[in-house]
């Protein structure tokens, strides 16, 4: 990127995402639509998604879950399941494929995390 060009918008969306996550602690979980109304964007979910799918290894993609509290879908089998293992090894517990939000979600200090029903 040249000296004074901007990203294109959906990589400045993703960096912020990437950002976002970054701050999952240990044990904790958020939520694509959580994620997506901190950013500014509510509605914007899948937009979410699809930034965590090209994310740096640095990124904790394993804290990141769907609105149910469900493991989300990865390319390949074997990303459910590191999902799983890795969650799990951070003490989140899981029943039925599923996280206990109430339990896990994930509070940033600054209280500007969603309780609304997310659909």
């Amino acid at each position: 990127m040249g000296a004074g060009r901007q990203p294109p918008d959906g990589l400045t969306f993703a960096r912020a995402v990437w950002r976002e996550v970054r701050r999952i602690p240990r044990g904790r979980v958020a939520t694509y639509g959580q994620l997506a109304a901190r950013l500014g964007r509510p509605r914007a979910a899948r937009a979410v998604g699809r930034a965590m799918r090209e994310c740096p290894p640095d990124v904790p993609w394993h804290r990141v879950v769907n609105a149910r509290g469900g493991i989300s879908v990865r390319a390949r089998m074997s990303g459910m399941v590191t999902q799983r293992i890795r969650l799990e090894a951070e003490g989140v517990k899981l029943r039925g494929g599923r996280v206990a939000l109430p339990r896990h979600r994930w509070v940033p200090a600054d209280g500007a995390s969603p309780r609304r029903k997310e659909r």
